[in-house]
C-alpha cells in the first residue's frame, strides 16, 4: 500500500518536471509524509519510545528509596528521566529505518527520480523524523515526570527533606525535562546522518548505538583523569544528558546546555556527512 502511493506520487512529481514545473519543498515533505504515515512500523516504533521511556523510568524511580533519618545523595530528576537513556535505542533505530528502507527496497531510485534535489530530499526526511520524535519525546517525558512525582515522595524524597518537587514550574525541572525532548531530537538527527553515510538499515543502527553506548563504557577503563574527563565532555551521551541534572551543576564536566551543544554538533557533522554522501554517490 505505501510503496504504491509512493509511486502514484512519483509519477505526479515526474510529470510536473517534464512540464518544467519546479518542485518545490511542500511536494517533498508531502512524498516523505505519505511514505512515513503509510508504514505501520512508524507508529510502533514511536509508540515504543514512550513506553520504554516510561517503563525504565517507572522502573527506576519504583526501586529507589531514601530510609528516614538518613542522606540520599540522588538527583530525583535525573533519576525520573533515567528512560531517556534506553528510550534513545529506539529513536535510534525509527530514524535510521526512514533512511535505509529505501535503499534496501530500492524505493530511492523512484525517490530520486522524482525528487532530483538530494538535499530537499535528505532534509525533508530530517525534518519529519525530528517532528514525529519530539513529539513522542514530550508525551514520554511528561510521562515520566508524571509517575515521578506520584512514587518518589512516598519513597522518602520529599520537599520537607529538601528534595525537588517534580513539577515544570521549577527551572531547573522544566529545563532537565525540554533538553531531554531536544536530547531524544538530535539523537534522530544524528541516526538520520548516520543512516544517510552507511545506507544499510543493520550496519547503520550498530554504528549509532556504538556511538551512544560504548564511551561511557570505555570512560570506566581509563584511568587517565585527563583523557576520562575529556571522554566524558565529547561523547553524545555523557555529555548530552547532563542536560537532566538538577542537582550538583558544579561538579558537572560539562554544562548542561553545553553539554547539549555537544550532541548538536555530533548531529550536525553526520547530517554534513549524510548529505555529502547522498549528493557525491549514485543512489
Amino acid at each position: 500500500m505505501s510503496e504504491q502511493a509512493l509511486k502514484q506520487r512519483s509519477v505526479a512529481v515526474v510529470d510536473a518536471l517534464s512540464t518544467g514545473r519546479r518542485v518545490d519543498i511542500g511536494v517533498v515533505l508531502h512524498a516523505e509524509w505519505t511514505k512515513l504515515r503509510t508504514v505501520s512500523a512508524t507508529a510502533w516504533l514511536l509508540a515504543g519510545v514512550v513506553a520504554l521511556t516510561v517503563g525504565v523510568s517507572a522502573a527506576a524511580v519504583g526501586a529507589t528509596s531514601c530510609p528516614a533519618g538518613m542522606s540520599c545523595p540522588v538527583d530525583t530528576g535525573q533519576l525520573t528521566l533515567t528512560g531517556v537513556l534506553l528510550g534513545q535505542a529506539v529513536v535510534a533505530i525509527l530514524a535510521v529505518q526512514v533512511v535505509s528502507t529505501e535503499y534496501s527496497t530500492g524505493m530511492i531510485l523512484t525517490t530520486l527520480a522524482a525528487m532530483p534535489r538530494r538535499l530537499q530530499v535528505l532534509g525533508a526526511k530530517s525534518a519529519l523524523v525530528a517532528v514525529l520524535v519530539l513529539a513522542a519525546s514530550t508525551v514520554a517525558v511528561l510521562g515520566s515526570l508524571l509517575v515521578g512525582g506520584l512514587v518518589l515522595p512516598g519513597h522518602g524524597f520529599t520537599t520537607a527533606r529538601g528534595y525537588l518537587a517534580l513539577s515544570l514550574s521549577d527551572g531547573t525541572v522544566l529545563r532537565a525535562a525540554a533538553g531531554s525532548v531536544l536530547y531524544l531530537g538530535l539523537i534522530a538527527l544524528l541516526s538520520v546522518g548516520v543512516a544517510a553515510i552507511v545506507r544499510d538499515s543493520a550496519v547503520s543502527i550498530g554504528v549509532v548505538l556504538a556511538l551512544l553506548y560504548l564511551p561511557p563504557l570505555f570512560a570506566g577503563f581509563i584511568h587517565n583523569r585527563a583523557w576520562h574527563n575529556r571522554l566524558e565532555r565529547w561523547a553524545p551521551t555523557t555529555a548530552g544528558l547532563n542536560i537532566q541534572a538538577t542537582t550538583g551543576l558544579r561538579g558537572l564536566l560539562i554544562t548542561p546546555w553545553a553539554g547539549l551543544g555537544v550532541l548538536g554538533i555530533w548531529a550536525a557533522a553526520a547530517l554534513l556527512a549524510g548529505a555529502l554522501a547522498l549528493r557525491l554517490r549514485d543512489a
